[in-house]
């Protein structure tokens, strides 16, 4: 490599100007101090008892039923953890709301046969929580767990939580292909 001359070592100086000498070679970042406060939960709290402080509360509104769950034997309970929590996200969705039991049933298994297709691991189907039923109670809801679990594809689910649908739906894990 060919050594610089006067000229281009004082050109170089103008154009770069006064520099100081480096002390040490390492800079330590700076990391934002995290606030151990669960500051979601906590909003989501405040406003759930806002609500039920309101005159706009409806005693019906509230969940009733049994939360729906299944875990295929060998998964790991940190899954269904992460799953109870709604910790996968959710690339598919299917609304049975207003379908027959075979045309519902037809439905989950188009549904999983996409999911499959496209390499969706979770999916969410939302089943209704059967106040259009009159005194049957929630009729999808008792089917539904019976098609997901004849299904292998199906590793678990569980009942979503309240802003996905509450009792009236499931989030369904499922295998990789």
């Amino acid at each position: 490599m060919k050594k610089p001359n006067r000229e281009d070592i004082q050109l170089f100086r103008n154009s770069v100007g006064k520099v100081k000498p480096v002390r040490h070679n390492r800079v330590m970042p700076v990391k934002p101090a995290i606030s151990p406060r669960p500051v979601f939960r906590e909003m989501d709290e405040a406003e759930v008892l806002q609500d039920l402080l309101s005159e706009y509360f409806d005693p019906t509104d509230m969940e009733s039923g049994e939360e729906l769950i299944f875990v295929r034997a060998g998964l790991q309970q940190r899954t269904l953890k992460k799953l109870r929590r709604g910790m996968f996200v959710v690339n598919a969705e299917l609304d049975l709301h207003g379908m027959t039991v075979p045309i519902a049933r037809q439905a989950v298994a188009d549904f999983l046969l996409e999911c499959r297709r496209r390499r969706i691991q979770c999916g969410r189907i939302i089943h209704g929580k059967g106040r259009g039923s009159r005194h049957r109670g929630p009729v999808l809801k008792q089917k539904i767990g019976n098609w997901l679990q004849q299904r292998d594809e199906v590793l678990a689910y569980c009942s979503a939580r309240s802003c996905d649908g509450g009792t009236g739906a499931v989030y369904v894990l499922l295998k990789r292909k």
